[in-house]
């Protein structure tokens, strides 16, 4: 199988298989034109009635539901004009078998067009998705481009930061999440039962760390869960997020720890910029923003 991100006009004329979601269709007389969905990707598919395109072909290509998983066999072809309208824009694939791995209902709880639609996107008379609606369903509202790019930055940055961290000879740790006491006198904490005896959810893995350093492993990191029970009066809290924490000894100064947080910044964002600008590229035609600047942080000291 080829992925649809491997479709570009390097492969033109090359016969390829591949399986994706049927995002989107159109039918007009003869012909019928797909958008194929596989993750943040989507082609453009075309069947045209031929001496080996039935019309009971295109008329079944253009009842598939939206969503559907299809296999299909075609021809890379370069097109004249830029399709605008999805990821690959320079190819688009003519359709010679097309095959139904798995149906969608006709009905869906949300649409992807829809909950792609957010902020300055929407006009007068547009369907949008509501957040209820999101979550309730969140399965389909992943599946969108926009959604799955930010997973993988996600993901992006705690493999940068692990990288850079390895690099400079630090050694990662897995700490406890169920404690018996809690780690910080400033947070609360939620209490579970533990067989019949009062437990809490780590609020840090500071203790932890702290301990490895006066073990003599000089340097480590921890990327794990952590839990506040702060009882926000906003509609955006902090009581579980994922942490990033590193903990150090120093030689001389504690600039050497400032100096290494620096590096760690710059080599995360240099990171996105090489390795996920696909994904960078995604999110920003949703939601724009300005481009990630990766140079040398500038240090100010005091003294």
């Amino acid at each position: 199988m080829t992925s649809v991100k491997e479709l570009t006009s390097g492969i033109s004329g090359k016969d390829v298989w591949l399986r994706g979601r049927l995002h989107a269709s159109r039918a007009k007389g003869k012909q019928c034109f797909l958008v194929i969905r596989d993750r943040q990707y989507t082609v453009q598919a075309v069947l045209f009635v031929s001496d080996n395109i039935s019309k009971q072909m295109v008329k079944f290509s253009a009842n598939i539901t939206k969503e559907s998983i299809v296999d299909i066999e075609g021809i890379v072809s370069l097109v004249p004009q830029r399709v605008e309208s999805c990821s690959q824009q320079d190819v688009e694939l003519n359709i010679k078998q097309i095959w139904v791995v798995s149906a969608s209902e006709a009905r869906l709880p949300l649409q992807i067009d829809d909950a792609m639609r957010v902020g300055k996107d929407v006009t007068d008379g547009q369907a949008t998705v509501n957040q209820d609606t999101r979550l309730d369903y969140r399965w389909v509202d992943l599946r969108t481009p926009t959604n799955q790019a930010i997973f993988r930055l996600e993901s992006g940055v705690c493999e940068l930061f692990a990288e850079t961290l390895r690099r400079r000879d630090f050694v990662e740790l897995q700490t406890p999440k169920i404690i018996s006491a809690a780690s910080e006198g400033g947070a609360n904490v939620f209490e579970v039962t533990y067989f019949k005896r009062s437990a809490f959810l780590a609020q840090s893995p500071q203790l932890y760390k702290q301990m490895a350093i006066c073990a003599d492993f000089e340097k480590v990191f921890v990327i794990g869960s952590v839990f506040r029970a702060e009882d926000s009066n906003t509609h955006r809290h902090l009581c579980e997020f994922v942490g990033l924490d590193i903990e150090m000894s120093f030689n001389y100064h504690y600039h050497e720890v400032m100096d290494v947080i620096a590096d760690v910044f710059v080599d995360i964002f240099k990171g996105l910029e090489t390795r996920y600008a696909d994904e960078i590229s995604t999110v920003n035609k949703q939601f724009p923003h300005e481009p990630f600047i990766s140079r040398t942080i500038i240090n100010i000291r005091f003294s």
